[in-house]
């Protein structure tokens, strides 16, 4: 019986929340996860050598959002959604190819080579793509072989709002916080897809470097 009014309360959240978005073809519901409730992001919280330089991190992925949610002291993770209206911003849409590679690179030196747009969209990086493509300046591997490296493992987007003018355009439209089995299942989830993702990554890399 308790399981069930769970069930029937999840239920009617999700209704209430997939009420209250706007449907439109220039917007979409995003999600940050973390430990906090955020109704209004700070741009400048974030990292300026994250993998899009300084701004608000987000996923239209709700799943991978709370794979990667951190608990604070005395609270569970929460999950933000958000819907984002882009008619009116400047959005950079990336794949994972050779622009984007680069990209991550200079920002992981802090150095933004795109400071006007408002919105940047493209794959998450692993953290092997600096040392990679560092090989790739030093004449080790050539720009296919690193391309052929860096499609390893599942593509998740990131959506990253980086103006005033993005955080305006940004909608909170409700928070969950996770449970512990939750965030326990998705913990495994990260370890064994790590767990994939550097052995395929070893075994590429032993090809490509003729050992």
């Amino acid at each position: 019986m308790e399981r069930e009014k769970f069930q029937y309360a999840e239920a009617a959240q999700k209704q209430s929340e997939a009420d209250a978005i706007q449907k439109g073809e220039n917007t979409m519901i995003i999600f940050h996860a973390g430990e906090l409730e955020i109704r209004e992001p700070d741009l400048k919280h974030g990292r300026k050598n994250a993998d899009f330089g300084q701004g608000f991190y987000t996923t239209p992925d709700e799943e991978f959002a709370a794979r990667w949610a951190r608990a604070g002291k005395g609270t569970e993770p929460c999950v933000n959604m958000y819907e984002l209206d882009t008619e009116e911003l400047r959005v950079k849409l990336f794949t994972r190819d050779e622009e984007w590679a680069w990209y991550i690179y200079s920002n992981r030196r802090a150095q933004d080579t795109l400071p006007d747009y408002d919105v940047i969209i493209g794959p998450i990086a692993n953290d092997t793509l600096y040392d990679v493509l560092g090989l790739t300046t030093s004449g080790m591997l050539t720009m296919d072989q690193t391309l052929a490296v860096l499609q390893i493992g599942p593509v998740y987007e990131q959506v990253v709002l980086k103006s005033d003018k993005a955080a305006a355009n940004l909608r909170w439209i409700s928070s969950r916080r996770l449970r512990k089995e939750e965030t326990s299942l998705y913990k495994a989830i990260v370890k064994r897809e790590e767990e994939e993702f550097q052995k395929a990554f070893a075994e590429k890399m032993r090809t490509l470097m003729g050992d």
